[in-house]
This record gives C-alpha cells, sequence and structure tokens, in this order.
C-alpha cells in the first residue's frame, strides 16, 4: 500500500500547493517561497515514484475502493514513471526561472496556481489508467495553458490563446466523440480492460472511426502536421517561463497518449496504423523544421524545431519496433529537457539585449560568455551532436530505422536533423557572433536565478549524453512493457503477470 501511495503524490501535491498558492493570493513572496518548496517536493516525489516503479514493476491504485474496472484507477508502469520524472526536473527549472521572469502583476493574475494546476494536470495525464479521465485531464490542462498563455493580458497574448483554444477545443470534440463510440463498441473505459476487450472485437467501423478520431485528437495536442498551426502562432506570445513549460511538457503529452493508446487498445504495427504513423512522421519532420529555418524570431524558430521533433517521436510507433519504442522513449525524455531550456534561454538573451528577434540583437559572445555556453549545450543536443543527449536518442531510432528497413524515414529524420543544426547556427551567428546592431547604452546582466535554472537542465541535457546508459535501459523496459502489456494489465487486475491478454481472470467465463 506504501507503494501504492506513491502514484497519488504527484497529482495531489501540486494540487494542494496550487490552493496553498491561491490562498496567499495578495502575499507575493509568501507564493514565491512556497513554490520553491512545491517544484522541490515535486521532484522528491516524482523520483520516488520512478524509483519504486524500478524496483516493483507497474503499480495500479484503485480510488473509492471500488474494484476494476469500475471507478477511478491510477497506474503507473515504466514509461509514465519516467515521464513523471522529467516533468519534476523541468518543473524544478521553470519554476526557479520565473522567480524573476513573473512580475507582481502575473502572480496577481493567478500564475502560480495556474503553474501547479498545469502540473497536476500532466501528471494526471501520465498517470490515469482510465481514458475518459484522460479526458478530463486534458480539460484541466486546457483551462490552465489558457490562462497562463494569457497572463499579460496583451493583445498578442489574447490572439494567440484564442487560436490556441480554438484548436485544442476541436481535439478535445474528436476525443469525446471517439470516447462514445468506444464505449458503445467495448462497454468500458478503464484502459487495462480495454486492452483485454479492444483486440478481440472485429474492426468495426465505429472502432476503426474512434481511431482515427483518437490520432486527430492526440495530433492536434502533439502538434502533428497538419494540425499543429496553433503553436507556433500561440508559444512565442507567452511569457517565457511560460513558454518554457508549454515547450517542454504539453506536446509531450499528446505523444504519450497516442504511444499508450495505440500500443495497449490499439495495435501500432496493423498496416492501417503503421502507415497512418509513417505519413504523420515524416510530414511533421520536415515541414516543421522547413518553418524553423525562415523565422527570425527565436521563439517561432523553437516552436517549428519543436514541431518537427514531434515527428521524431511519432517515428517510433510508425515502425513500432522494440528498438524503435526505445528510441522513441528515450527522445521524448531528452526532448522535454532540451526544449523547455532553450525557451528558456530565449528568455535569457532577451533580458540581456531587450529582444528575442535575430535582427535587433547580437554581439552576446563578449557580453555575455556564460549565456552563450548555456546556449550552446541544448542547441547542440537538439541538433545531435554527441556527446549530449539527443544524440543519443537520433541514433536510437535511426538505427531501428534502418533494421526495420524503414530507409526513406531514416533519411528524413537526418535531413530534419541537418537542417536543425543549421537553425540553431542561425541564432548563434545571429545573436551572439555578429555585432549588435543597436548598441544598448548599458551592459545589462544576466539575472543570477536565470543562470542557475538554464545550468541545471543544461547540465541534465549533459548527464544524460554522458552517462546514457540507465536511460537506455529504462526505455528497452518501457518499450517491453508497450509492446506485451500484459504486466500492465496485472496491475490493476491484481494478477500475476502470467495472466496473458485475451484470457479470463477467476471468476470469469469464457
Amino acid at each position: 500500500m506504501v507503494d501504492q501511495i506513491d502514484l497519488v503524490w504527484p497529482v495531489l501535491l501540486p494540487l494542494g500547493f496550487a490552493a496553498l498558492t491561491a490562498c496567499l493570493w495578495g502575499a507575493i513572496g509568501a507564493q514565491r517561497v512556497v513554490t520553491i518548496a512545491g517544484v522541490i517536493a515535486q521532484l522528491y516525489v516524482s523520483l520516488r515514484l520512478l524509483f519504486t516503479i524500478l524496483e516493483t514493476g507497474p503499480l495500479a491504485i484503485q480510488f473509492g475502493g471500488w474494484a476494476p474496472p469500475f471507478g477511478i484507477t491510477f497506474v503507473a508502469d515504466a514509461l509514465a514513471a519516467v515521464l513523471v520524472a522529467t516533468t519534476g526536473v523541468v518543473v524544478l527549472g521553470v519554476g526557479l526561472f520565473a522567480l524573476y521572469d513573473m512580475r507582481q502583476r502575473h502572480a496577481h493574475s493567478g500564475y502560480y496556481p495556474l503553474f501547479f494546476g498545469l502540473v497536476a494536470a500532466v501528471n494526471g495525464s501520465f498517470l490515469t489508467g482510465d481514458i475518459f479521465n484522460l479526458y478530463v485531464w486534458f480539460e484541466i490542462m486546457l483551462i490552465a495553458s489558457l490562462g497562463l498563455l494569457a497572463i499579460s493580458r496583451t493583445p498578442a497574448q489574447i490572439d494567440g490563446a484564442i487560436k490556441y483554444g480554438i484548436l485544442n477545443l476541436f481535439g478535445t470534440i474528436l476525443f469525446i466523440f471517439a470516447l462514445a463510440l468506444i464505449y458503445g463498441s467495448a462497454g468500458t473505459m478503464n484502459m487495462a480492460d480495454l486492452a483485454r476487450i479492444l483486440p478481440e472485437l472485429p474492426l468495426t467501423p465505429g472502432v476503426a472511426a474512434a481511431a482515427l478520431m483518437l490520432i486527430a485528437a492526440f495530433g492536434v495536442k502533439a502538434g502533428a502536421f497538419p494540425l499543429f498551426f496553433w503553436l507556433p502562432a500561440s508559444y512565442h506570445t507567452a511569457n517565457f517561463a511560460v513558454g518554457a513549460i508549454f515547450a517542454g511538457l504539453l506536446t509531450k503529452v499528446g505523444v504519450y497518449a497516442t504511444f499508450r493508446v495505440f500500443t495497449l487498445l490499439y495495435e501500432a504495427e496493423a498496416p492501417v496504423f503503421s502507415l497512418v504513423f509513417t505519413g504523420l512522421a515524416g510530414t511533421t519532420m520536415l515541414i516543421g523544421v522547413i518553418g524553423a529555418v525562415v523565422q527570425t524570431n527565436i521563439r517561432r524558430m523553437l516552436s517549428f524545431l519543436l514541431v518537427s521533433h514531434i515527428g521524431n517521436m511519432l517515428m517510433g510507433l510508425a515502425i513500432a519496433t522494440p528498438e524503435a519504442l526505445t528510441g522513441a522513449t528515450f527522445y521524448i525524455v531528452h526532448h522535454i529537457v532540451v526544449m523547455a531550456n532553450l525557451f528558456m534561454v530565449a528568455g535569457a538573451i532577451a533580458a540581456v539585449s531587450g529582444s528575442d528577434n535575430l535582427g535587433r540583437i547580437g554581439g552576446l559572445l563578449r557580453s555575455q560568455p556564460l549565456l552563450a555556453l548555456l546556449f550552446l549545450i541544448p542547441a547542440l543536443s537538439l541538433s545531435g551532436v554527441p556527446p549530449f543527449s539527443g544524440f543519443w536518442g537520433k541514433f536510437l531510432l535511426v538505427d531501428a530505422a534502418f533494421r526495420a528497413e524503414s530507409y526513406w524515414l531514416a533519411f528524413i529524420m537526418l535531413l530534419a536533423g541537418f537542417l536543425t543544426l543549421y537553425a540553431v547556427s542561425r541564432i548563434w551567428m545571429e545573436a551572439f557572433w555578429k555585432d549588435a546592431p543597436i548598441k544598448l547604452s548599458a551592459r545589462r546582466r544576466l539575472p543570477p536565478v536565470y543562470a542557475v535554472s538554464i545550468a541545471v537542465l543544461g547540465a541534465v541535457t549533459v548527464g544524460i549524453g554522458l552517462f546514457a546508459q540507465p536511460l537506455v535501459e529504462l526505455s528497452i523496459t518501457a518499450s517491453a512493457e508497450m509492446l506485451d502489456p500484459a504486466s500492465y494489465v496485472a496491475a490493476v487486475f491484481g494478477e500475476p503477470e502470467a495472466v496473458r491478454l485475451g484470457e479470463s481472470l477467476p471468476g470469469e467465463t469464457q
């Protein structure tokens, strides 16, 4: 039971801190102190859950004393646990960064409760064992993210929030229609129960339509082609701390949901799904990176690169081999850390130069050598340059593509990687190497809290790159559990792992 309680803390703790910071609405200093304590505690409970899962295997908890498949279920396997732990790392970095980036007016607009509410929704999405409750957590995440996106209430933010909200609501509608079709076909919303029932059902038009709607709904959340236009239209309007948490986590919830549903409920390796995911992965990689290389605003460029690298992750489902899912899991973890860090670096560049537009800045290599180093680490990692974390993620995926004879996917990924390197090199040349086009009246210092928070995530990136084996082994475990979800089902129903999918449990009739 003690181990099972570890499943609750990553959601319960941020909800508690959201309530506490709301109670301290008028005390900005107290909210900041509470936030520091909250992000440290969040990292602790997240890592504790990961180590628990590594020791025990998948765990589940049933709320309210209801036996599955009734009631609410939380489940953590290796994939969910490593994403919760990575969320804890990013929340710590962004939480520290926001101490300077988010000013008093943002606190009065509810930043801190919304921040912790978003963290709770993200972790709830990773841990829920019920597909309807996944929809609920998506909605909570949407509400919190809309509030954060418009926190400064500028015209650009309001415009970005409208675009963000409209397309995400479209995804929500598709999601709820898909759930109706699934429930009508299977009579349950519990994902472990669906994992036993859906594979035994014929692929009726309703079941197939539900699958396609889920791909579209999760594609909207993930920012995959062709439903990604809301992302570069909104992320650059957010405050830098908000953009960092968005870039690191929100799209990955959509990716996670796609991986969970199309390994647990549907078979991603089925020809029809393989074809769909192959098309999505290839076009997302290409269109995203092509959009990035023509941008002059750093955050818009990073937003398009974010879209492109969602295609790298979907490549794991397109190939759907153990090696591909291993590489995709590794890549998701790497990308959460690196992309959040790059958006924070963009905030630091704007703080010392007055803009994040490449045409208006320059000379930062001489005036801000520390910031130059802090930029290079995530930028080279995103490009896949060794020895940083991105190299290993891309190596695992390209190797999996060659093993599966998906040569053209490997080619597209390598091409997108080269163009990513070109895009970040443009940032380096324009922001750091060339002379500043406008001379500042006084040299601006890099805020120490910015340097510390960026360095924390940079150290994680370097650590993953230099000591990749533990994460590779964890990714192998996650891949094995995705391809054979018997241990996931067994954790929910309380049966030994010997119980295989499709077999009846004690007390059931065939």
